[in-house]
């Protein structure tokens, strides 16, 4: 089972973007900054998404990142699957708040289950044999539209069809430029939509 470890975040603001995240949902050690100017327009081709226990949490949570400065793409509500939403960060990183539940059952406590990165790829079935050259292996499959990759580290990864998350995010397929993200995990390559690995160790010497 391959450790996926951290998110490094590229952003043009990096004191900005550390305000805002230290106030939005303070995930610690599983996201760091850097500050980057390469170009980015429109869908960066990710999403990033916290699982929580139970609605009240997701309220808790949207409601903190809209108040340090997130922008509101799907307003939290139920659906057939549970209940979340979806918000842009003030730097552009699209995240989604959900939970398989439809009811509380306590009080909020805001803490975060598990995060969750969704890449959209062109081509499910190219990207996932990348990700099994690499040591991952396969915890979920549906065929060409999804893959979920077991992970013993601290973020989760999944591979989705970029324009069904485009759409699952509530916002236009359209986008080019850097993806503005790289991730932190069994060595440093480059998926086939661009995306860039790092090792555990350089990943650290790049983060805020």
């Amino acid at each position: 089972m391959t450790s996926f470890d951290a998110i490094t975040l590229e952003v043009a603001d990096l004191a900005a973007a550390e305000r805002f995240y230290a106030n939005a949902f303070g995930l610690g050690s599983r996201l760091r900054l850097r500050e980057s100017q390469e170009p980015a327009t429109g869908f960066r081709g990710f999403t990033l998404s916290l699982t929580v226990a139970q609605p009240a949490d997701v309220d808790v949570l949207i409601g903190g990142a809209i108040d340090a400065g997130a922008t509101v793409l799907k307003p939290a509500a139920k659906s057939m699957w549970g209940y979340g939403g979806v918000v842009r960060a003030p730097d552009g990183t699209i995240w989604k708040v959900a939970t398989s539940q439809k009811k509380n059952t306590g009080p909020a406590t805001g803490q975060i289950e598990d995060v969750v990165l969704l890449l959209g790829a062109t081509d499910i079935v190219a990207s996932k044999q990348c990700y099994l050259d690499q040591g991952f292996t396969v915890e979920k499959s549906f065929g060409r539209m999804y893959v979920q990759f077991a992970s013993s580290g601290a973020v989760k990864l999944g591979l989705y069809r970029r324009r069904a998350l485009a759409k699952d995010a509530g916002v236009s397929p359209e986008g080019s430029g850097s993806h503005r993200i790289v991730m932190s995990g069994p060595g440093r390559f480059v998926d086939p939509d661009g995306f860039a690995w790092a090792s555990g160790q350089t990943a650290g010497q790049l983060g805020a």
